[in-house]
């Protein structure tokens, strides 16, 4: 009998389309404004979409029975419309793709992008229900503009405000993101930081971080330049 596979609808819905479109879109556009070539660009945001998409299908993965009691009808392993061994699957290969992809870009580059994604691994099995939760999409998202500016010729420093920045619009992200949520995490006992702090705490906090995270700072000067 021929297994079902899914359609291509449920393994986008199951790998969380909008933040998987906004990290990598975000990668493409800093890869342009920093200077890189258009092979740079197609390196990065292929090393950064995959690896998304390894986080995305883990997430749903590690929450699978949160998920399916609480009758969560917009999951599809949830809803059985894949398996788990096919996610599993995808989520290893993706994963795998977008180590060998990150090697490419050098060292310094690959060391940060392989913290990142280490991060937000950690984040989907366990850490988001943790006190120190903010703290995986600071780190992930603290340094994927490091990873792009390090995949410059030469490795070049990246500027401490683009680095803090990406920090702190991370961890506005993560309180945002949980909002919609914070009812079916309580009963699955997912506590977070946003969870431990409640919606109104968590719904003010998110765009103060936004607005903190919008760092004033030069524009590079040029393909490879610095403010």
């Amino acid at each position: 009998m021929r297994q079902n596979v899914g359609s291509v609808t449920s393994w986008c819905r199951a790998a969380h389309p909008l933040p998987v479109l906004a990290v990598t879109g975000v990668t493409a556009l800093l890869a342009v404004a920093w200077g890189h070539g258009a092979v740079g660009v197609l390196l990065l945001t292929a090393a950064v979409l995959t690896g998304q998409l390894s986080v995305g299908w883990l997430n749903d993965l590690v929450d699978l029975e949160r998920d399916r009691a609480a009758g969560r009808d917009d999951k599809p392993l949830a809803r059985g419309e894949l398996t788990r061994a096919a996610v599993g699957r995808a989520t290893a290969v993706a994963g795998g793709v977008s180590v060998v992809l990150t090697a490419l870009t050098g060292w310094p580059a690959a060391a940060a992008h392989l913290l990142a994604l280490g991060s937000a691994w950690a984040y989907d099995l366990g850490g988001k229900s943790r006190a120190w939760s903010p703290a995986c999409y600071a780190v992930s998202f603290g340094l994927l503009p490091a990873f792009v500016v390090l995949a410059l010729p030469g490795s070049p420093t990246p500027p401490l405000w683009l680095v803090a920045g990406g920090a702190l619009l991370g961890c506005a992200a993560h309180f945002l993101n949980v909002l919609p949520d914070l009812a079916d995490d309580a009963a699955a006992g997912v506590r977070g930081l946003p969870q431990r702090l409640g919606a109104a705490r968590s719904r003010a906090d998110g765009p103060h971080l936004l607005d903190r995270g919008a760092l004033p700072g030069a524009r590079p000067a040029g393909r490879g330049g610095y403010p």
